[in-house]
């Protein structure tokens, strides 16, 4: 039996932690007090998944050197814009054990992925990896099956992680493309407030097919001139998580898309949904990283003045049925 740390006590990482807990000692980090005292009270997380019971074999922490002392694998659950401090945290205490995050977006402001920023404050000298794929944190919990991947540079750390993660109702593919499998996370996310905006808008399963499937070229468009490969888009972490955050029931950017549809503003709606929503950060970010590279991604724009500088939802979807008629292509 090993020891793996899960840093991160919102819906996805508490769910990891149950699962995992199932074969594993596991420490679930939060870094609110209160947060922890009621876990450990309720043993369950009630403020983000519910009353899933927690097992003996998984332990509450709020301090970050014993959550991560001794053990065999790290896994960051935290949102992209406290990744960077995460990592810093992490190395503060002097330890090395491997890393495997499952962070979907980019940083604000800087606009790197989660990847670039491990290059940054991990180096060389520390195995990571990215954990990504279709996955909603109450089907998991629940014992649903669930198939994600793992990527990294090395295939033996991939390979190592995934042994230590498959297992139960959770099934685990690994990846070489550190790169597209960090882009499909990140981007989908964009697509699923389109998504949502749509069906908010009663346009139909037609649109929402129509819009899936161009969201999956744009993914692609920008995952490509990033140095991803073309075919992890058609994938578990591109084409499936697209699909099910664009029409899942537990879909928080989707129902960002619905919210706003209903005339909602975006401040009410972040103030009331009590979970991270990653695409509204990330739908800038994409945006403005695209226009840099020169990578069209109309569906990206047109969200990102939604949410950015106050365009109707009415008027970002009238703009795109007005694009001039093109060949399909990627």
């Amino acid at each position: 039996m090993k020891k793996i740390a899960v840093l991160g006590a919102g819906a996805w990482g508490t769910a990891l932690a149950i699962q995992l807990s199932q074969r594993h000692q596991v420490a679930l980090w939060t870094r609110n007090s209160e947060h922890a005292a009621a876990m450990r009270n309720a043993g369950c997380n009630s403020q983000y998944l519910g009353d899933f019971p927690f097992n003996s074999g998984l332990t509450v922490e709020q301090d970050l050197a014993a959550a991560i002392d001794a053990a065999s694998l790290i896994i960051s659950v935290v949102p992209s814009s406290a990744f960077r401090q995460m990592l810093a945290d992490i190395r503060r205490t002097g330890c090395k054990a491997p890393l495997v995050w499952a962070s979907k977006g980019l940083e604000p402001a800087s606009a790197k992925l989660p990847y670039e920023v491990a290059e940054e404050e991990l180096g060389d000298d520390h195995c990571w990896g990215v954990l990504s794929g279709p996955s909603f944190a109450a089907e998991l919990a629940r014992g649903l099956p669930t198939a994600v991947t793992i990527a990294s540079a090395s295939g033996q750390f991939a390979n190592e992680a995934g042994v230590l993660i498959h297992g139960g109702n959770l099934r685990v593919y690994t990846s070489h493309d550190v790169i597209g499998v960090s882009v499909g996370g990140a981007v989908k996310n964009v697509m699923a407030i389109a998504a949502g905006i749509s069906d908010g808008m009663k346009f139909g399963s037609n649109a929402r097919a129509a819009l899936i499937t161009r969201g999956l070229a744009e993914m692609t468009r920008f995952g490509v001139a990033l140095g991803g490969k073309k075919e992890t888009f058609m994938g578990l972490t591109g084409a499936g998580d697209l699909i099910l955050t664009c029409t899942g029931e537990y879909s928080r950017n989707r129902e960002v898309g619905l919210r706003l549809a209903s005339g909602q503003t975006l401040a009410t709606i972040l103030q009331q949904l009590g979970h991270v929503a990653e695409g509204v950060h990330t739908a800038r970010e994409v945006f403005n990283r695209a226009a840099t590279l020169g990578v069209e991604m109309p569906i990206t724009s047109e969200v990102n003045q939604v949410l950015s500088n106050g365009r109707s939802p009415r008027e970002a979807v009238e703009n795109l049925l007005g694009r001039e008629q093109k060949p399909e292509a990627l």
